[in-house]
């Protein structure tokens, strides 16, 4: 058949209502089996009850280390954060700065744990780690993540492989899915959603569906709500949230689901296919 498995993820849980909203809706009455919470975002409290209130949903830890809200005070992190407490968008400058600068580095190690503290503290199970625009895929916060993750229960973490992205990408990712054997950390063998970011409607889902790999754990992200763009977050205004919401509830969607369930295709979160 055409794939072991399949996980179907909301990434930023928390940044807004709305997006909390989609996540249920799209959980319940959709395809969606997963979802990546911001712990610091300004709607986590809501999202938090959402995931209560859907114990089939798996839910995961979505670090932000750029262009979001840390969760330690700004004078604890004033590396890292400006005068709000927000992380800025020079990805490039901050991971060099995390790369070169000891000081810098504690402070990115503290906003660590205090994210997977503060996830710990939800009661919820992690089924999963990533981080905010990827950045996960730079060693320094990659070695942060294994080394602080596994106190508190890290089995999984995604890996942002899709067909089709630029080829100076892949070292970092062929290193990234090294460490993660090497530290005995699950991972997704494949990625769908990433040259589409924003733009996952029902047309998108429902070819890449259709294409799914002859094998392995797939995982397809998707950034779900029920208003779109900048209603959600400045920095999003190409964002076509609503129709990935509404590709998420499509009953043709649900069809092919259960068409690929029919012919042995399995779906779920991270615990669920690769016993994270």
């Amino acid at each position: 058949m055409n794939c072991a498995g399949l996980i179907i993820t909301a990434d930023d849980f928390g940044l807004h209502e709305s997006v909390n909203r989609a996540v249920l809706r799209a959980h319940r009455e959709g395809v969606l089996s997963a979802a990546s919470l911001m712990v610091g975002a300004p709607a986590a409290v809501d999202a938090i009850s959402v995931a209560r209130a859907c114990p089939g949903l798996r839910v995961g830890l979505h670090l932000v280390l750029a262009d979001g809200a840390a969760v330690l005070p700004p004078r604890r992190i004033r590396d890292l954060v400006d005068a709000s407490g927000r992380f800025g968008t020079r990805m490039v400058r901050d991971g060099v700065r995390f790369f070169c600068l000891p000081r810098v580095r504690r402070q990115l190690a503290a906003e660590i744990r205090a994210q997977f503290e503060a996830f710990a503290a939800t009661g919820l199970a992690l089924d999963h780690v990533n981080a905010h625009k990827h950045f996960h895929l730079h060693p320094t916060v990659l070695s942060l993540i294994l080394d602080i993750g596994r106190e508190f229960g890290l089995r999984a973490v995604r890996l942002p492989y899709e067909a089709g992205l630029p080829a100076w990408l892949r070292p970092c990712l062929l290193l990234l899915r090294a460490r993660l054997r090497a530290a005995g950390i699950a991972h997704n063998d494949y990625l769908l959603g990433l040259r589409l970011s924003g733009r996952f409607d029902e047309e998108a889902l429902l070819a890449a569906l259709a294409r799914l790999p002859p094998s392995g754990v797939g995982e397809l992200y998707l950034h779900p709500a029920l208003a779109s763009g900048t209603a959600i977050a400045a920095s999003m205004a190409g964002y076509r949230h609503a129709d990935e919401f509404a590709a998420l509830v499509s009953p043709r969607v649900a069809a092919a689901r259960a068409s690929l369930r029919a012919g042995g295709v399995r779906f779920g979160g991270f615990a669920d296919l690769l016993g994270a």
